[in-house]
């Protein structure tokens, strides 16, 4: 197998070679997340939309390839994904289950999508997705009204016989970007207002959406007081306010989508493992254009910088309601150990495989809690990132709902395996970068679920 700079690849296998330097630009591929709901809020709508640039995803080819066969028609061109459709109630019976591939995203807003509609489906996916959890999305469609069957122990394949729906006040057990969408979607054709309570405000892309495109919905939070007879002055003291709940969604029902055209930023996920490993190499100077820079999903940003990161972030505009910029990461000094708790999880959940891996290079111990939804991903990603870090040389302890890893790390080169997970993949490729010897992953391909040119990049910013 030949040598690179960075990482070379046979069949499954990824070698990646260490280096001291990550310098240049870099674009992230469209946000994810953002395009799976512009394609569905796109498929909802009567009319033509577009949705640009296209997300090379596998994931959200699989969202794209469950519309087609619901009888939306997506055209993709290089710029972009044309969508016309007949509107949700004009979708079709499928005459085969619905293939959601590896993507949870696509399998949980569209089970919510279907439970309005007047057809029955079956959502189902690889070996992966179908031992995923999903009793947490069904449990309160059912509660509106839907017919939903999942197997014995509440993981797919799910089938929806969708119909009249009813609102309902329903507080999320964990925070969930999926979730609470899911509901949302299946709240546009409801007959009465839908009332999500968050304790811990999750990703919003939903929201701001809903709001680019009119939708009445309204987000609330609890009323603030500077001392106890601000609040026996303010009149708004008699208004119920559910304890606990740090943001209340209302959506007044029934709604509906229209044809929009939909600008979708850089992908800050996809972006945090190059910020990782600039953190750990001696010669960084990474520039990351046109990225999301939304409150809800850059959480790391946050974290990162409190242990001593050297990173600035730009704001430039908005594209359909969601902020994007510039981010810049430089050489920095030693990190130092933090602390990341249940109130910070959402905020960086997909980030935290990669923190994890640099809080192995940060002097002291870092403790993360709070991430007990890892367990239920791809991967079981708290016990495949504390193989990984063991193999490397790092030293960690798996808890049930996070880690506590101490540090600095003295990196080898090692054998490693992705557990047929994106993220575990892309982030041990980051600490790959640190070692003193060349290290080799397992299954490297499902980095494609995120971005089919992770490995590439990671060459070019390298050599």
């Amino acid at each position: 197998m030949t040598k690179t700079t960075a990482a070379t690849s046979s069949q499954d296998i990824v070698r990646i070679e260490p280096s001291h330097r990550l310098r240049g630009e870099y674009r992230p591929p469209a946000d994810k997340s953002i395009s799976h709901r512009a394609l569905i809020l796109a498929a909802m709508a009567a009319g033509r939309s577009t949705v640009s640039p296209v997300s090379g995803s596998a994931d959200v080819a699989s969202t794209a390839h469950c519309l087609r066969t619901l009888g939306v028609r997506i055209d993709q061109t290089a710029d972009a994904w044309i969508v016309e459709s007949p509107g949700i109630t004009g979708w079709r019976q499928p005459s085969k289950p619905l293939e959601c591939g590896n993507s949870g995203t696509t399998m949980r807003l569209l089970t919510g999508c279907l439970a309005g509609c007047p057809l029955t489906s079956t959502l189902t996916g690889d070996a992966s997705l179908n031992r995923r959890p999903m009793l947490r999305i069904a449990d309160p469609l059912r509660a509106m009204g839907a017919m939903i069957e999942l197997s014995d122990d509440g993981t797919p394949p799910v089938t929806v016989t969708g119909g009249a729906l009813r609102g309902i006040d329903y507080e999320l057990p964990v925070a969930s970007a999926q979730v609470k969408s899911a509901l949302l979607f299946a709240g546009l054709t409801a007959t009465d207002a839908l009332t999500i309570n968050e304790r811990h405000v999750s990703r919003d892309h939903t929201e701001l959406m809903f709001k680019a495109l009119d939708i009445p919905c309204v987000l609330e939070h609890p009323p603030r007081y500077a001392d106890e007879r601000e609040r026996l002055l303010d009149p708004s003291q008699a208004v119920a306010w559910p304890e606990g709940i740090e943001r209340r969604i209302r959506l007044q029902c029934p709604a509906q989508s229209r044809p929009h055209e939909w600008r979708i930023p850089g992908d800050f996920s996809a972006a945090a493992f190059f910020i990782g490993a600039a953190l750990g190499v001696r010669q960084a100077d990474l520039t990351i254009d046109d990225v999301l820079l939304n409150p809800t999903r850059i959480g790391l940003l946050k974290v990162l910088k409190r242990m001593g990161a050297e990173i600035e972030s730009h704001r430039e505009s908005a594209r359909s309601g969601e902020p994007f910029g510039r981010i810049r990461v430089s050489t920095c000094g030693e990190l130092k150990a933090t602390r990341v708790g249940e109130s910070e999880i959402a905020t960086l959940i997909d980030e935290l495989p990669v923190l994890a891996v640099v809080a192995a290079n940060a002097h002291g111990v870092t403790v993360i809690r709070g991430a007990g939804e890892l367990r239920s991903k791809e991967s079981d990603r708290i016990a495949a990132v504390a193989v990984n870090l063991r193999a490397m040389g790092a030293k960690v302890a798996e808890l049930e709902d996070g880690w506590a890893i101490e540090g600095p790390t003295e990196w080898h080169g090692a054998s490693l395996d992705s557990f047929g997970d994106h993220r575990i993949a892309m982030a041990f490729a980051v600490a790959a970068l640190w070692a003193d010897g060349p290290s080799e992953i397992r299954n490297a391909h499902v980095a494609a679920v995120s971005d089919p040119e992770f490995f590439a990049i990671v060459r070019s910013l390298t050599q």
